[in-house]
């Protein structure tokens, strides 16, 4: 039996040493062979060598799908967005016996203990939820909250104030942050600086939820209460910071996060009646730590009592921000794919009543296909090339793609973009959200007119006619540059956001959605971004949307001779503006004498007429 690590770099194999006693010899028969390859990594989406490593050396492959069949791979759709790998072992991931706490760390609850100890307390400080898991998972975590189990937040922080008087440090300010079901607290928490890190605190609780209602009744509770009241199993672990000590109270925390798998520490169908927004969760923390959906908390999402109370039940305001959540995370993509394969789509994302066309039958399928497309060119171009917010609109403008030409009819009778409801009423997101993400549907069609007129050599006539004014002459070998200009600055720094999305349309007539995420594809949507952004580029318009216009509104009417502005001064400013795109050394003595001469010569055709 043999085991094999598949890394798409020479380094990622050479480090992770593998369960081999002895070398051993490729056999000439088959046999069983564990495949371990990097986490959250798909090689059905990489064109790039791989590299193997067997008991030893690492050597290449140059075909990434002759080395899946050679190491008998099995593909099997992911809803039909990509490929997934098939492992022949139950994942392992590694997982920490102990948690190492940085020097900050340390300080901080030395305070915390030298505050008990000074006023004899009887509390049990404990880090609860997401800093224990991310510790165990070695991973950097920066947000510390405290439970405590025999007093309210506000009543330790205020202790820690007058130890702080006592020992003659600046006390703190304390921020109470009330009861808030709406934004998912259920209780009362305080924060306060400790160590110039923030710190919340909370008591330990025990809730039970009245019928047709998601605001539970709160009580102290014990710490196996606390945990088994919490969304999963591994967000249920504490870290008790009087013993120095990892608490699994469920008995299946460490476990779970050994063996990859999302379970609720009770019933998943009711856990998720309590609070159904903790099936969203789920599926976050299953896509970011690329871990398993445990069956029986598929089979309770699947279930139309959960979904029914996931569309009552929960404010859009928090849909939107655990799928904000999703978008911001490492795997946006995966967590699609599990809210489509989960039949959650239309209870996470609703439509307009009436859309125009009407919505396709598989629109979710199709929605899923290109945010999954569109995930995979991104990693394979590189994540630099947008920043935090530029990527996130880019997943959101790729999950509507399909349906960007479709409308509905608001109450004020306006035509308003099926993508602009979803983001703004559906998910309630930002307003400039939903006008961003129009945007980029409307450039990136720009883009797929104006990709061909790129590539070739000659003038389409199509184009040229947007630029024809009995004012303005562009030189051909300008065309380019206007065209591309003026849709640059529209788009502004999105333009290659834009671009980038626009490859998943170009051209029209090559793919169907079955073939959206073939290997083929993505080397071409590669190719096609790579050659036209060098375009853009050595075009100089870069930066092109932050280009002054030579002559102010002012100076325009002095030069012809206006008295007053109105209408015609804006199409002036147009024509400058393509004037200068088509002219980018031109100077403001040469731009004068131009619109003089226009205007002469346009005085001309009217006297002879």
């Amino acid at each position: 039996m043999l085991a094999v690590w598949i890394g798409t770099q020479a380094d990622e194999v050479f480090p992770y040493a593998l369960a081999l006693r002895r070398p051993l010899r490729l056999p000439r028969r088959p046999c069983r062979c564990y495949i371990l390859f990097p986490s959250r990594r798909h090689l059905g989406f990489r064109s790039a060598p791989i590299y193997v490593r067997v008991a030893g050396a690492a050597r290449s492959s140059e075909s990434p799908r002759s080395m899946r069949g050679a190491l008998g791979f099995r593909s099997r759709p992911l809803c039909g967005c990509g490929h997934g790998l098939a492992r022949s072992m139950e994942a392992t991931h590694a997982v920490k016996d102990r948690i190492d706490l940085t020097e900050k760390e340390e300080n901080i609850f030395g305070r915390l203990l030298d505050v008990v100890r000074h006023f004899k307390l009887e509390t049990q400080l404990r880090v609860a939820g997401g800093w224990v898991r991310d510790k165990l998972l070695r991973k950097d975590c920066y947000d510390i909250d405290i439970a405590l189990d025999n007093m309210l937040g506000r009543d330790f922080c205020e202790k820690v104030n007058e130890y702080l008087k006592f020992v003659g440090e600046e006390q703190q300010g304390i921020g109470v942050i009330q009861c808030n079901p709406d934004q998912s607290k259920h209780l009362e928490t305080a924060r306060m600086r400790i160590c110039d890190t923030w710190i919340d605190f909370v008591n330990l609780r025990s809730e039970t939820y009245a019928e047709n209602s998601r605001i539970p009744t709160m009580k102290f509770g014990t710490a196996e209460e606390d945990a088994y009241r919490r969304d999963l199993t591994i967000n249920s672990l504490f870290y008790n910071i009087n013993t120095n000590s990892v608490e699994d109270v469920t008995g299946r925390g460490i476990q779970d996060l050994k063996s990859g798998r999302i379970v609720t520490p009770l019933p998943p169908k009711a856990t998720f009646l309590d609070d159904p927004l903790r099936v969203l969760r789920a599926i976050r923390f299953g896509a970011r730590f690329d871990f398993e959906l445990a069956e029986e908390l598929k089979e309770a999402a699947f279930d139309e009592e959960v979904k029914t109370a996931l569309a009552n039940k929960i404010s859009r305001e928090r849909i939107g921000h655990e799928v904000d959540l999703m978008m911001s995370d490492k795997q946006p993509a995966k967590a699609m794919a599990y809210i489509h394969d989960l039949k959650l789509f239309y209870a996470v994302f609703t439509f307009p009543e009436n859309p125009q066309p009407a919505v396709p039958e598989q629109c979710d399928r199709y929605c899923v296909l290109h945010i999954n497309a569109a995930w995979t060119l991104l990693q394979s171009i590189g994540y630099s090339i947008f920043s935090d917010e530029q990527r996130r609109l880019y997943l959101y403008a790729s999950l509507f793609l399909p349906v960007r030409s479709t409308i509905y009819i608001d109450k004020k009778s306006k035509e308003v973009p099926v993508a602009s409801f979803i983001i703004r009423d559906s998910l309630k997101l930002k307003a400039s959200d939903a006008e961003m993400v129009t945007n980029l549907h409307v450039a990136c069609e720009k883009f797929v007119d104006l990709i061909p007129f790129l590539e070739s050599n000659e003038d389409p006539e199509d184009l040229k006619v947007k630029l024809e004014d009995e004012y303005l002459e562009i030189p051909p070998a300008s065309t380019k540059r206007v065209l591309a200009g003026l849709l640059l600055r529209q788009i502004k720094d999105f333009w290659r956001v834009a671009l980038l999305i626009s490859t998943l349309l170009h051209p029209k007539a090559s793919h169907t959605c079955d073939t959206l995420n073939s290997h083929t594809e993505l080397d071409r949507r590669r190719e096609i971004f790579g050659k036209f952004e060098s375009a853009i580029t050595q075009l100089d318009l870069d930066h092109v949307w932050k280009m002054k216009l030579l002559l102010d509104g002012k100076a325009m009417m002095g030069v012809l001779q206006l008295k007053l502005g109105g209408p015609s001064i804006g199409k002036w400013r147009q024509r400058l503006l393509k004037w200068q795109l088509a002219h980018p050394n031109g100077t403001t003595e040469e731009c004068i004498d131009w619109i003089k001469q226009s205007q002469a010569k346009r005085q001309k055709i009217d006297c002879s007429a």
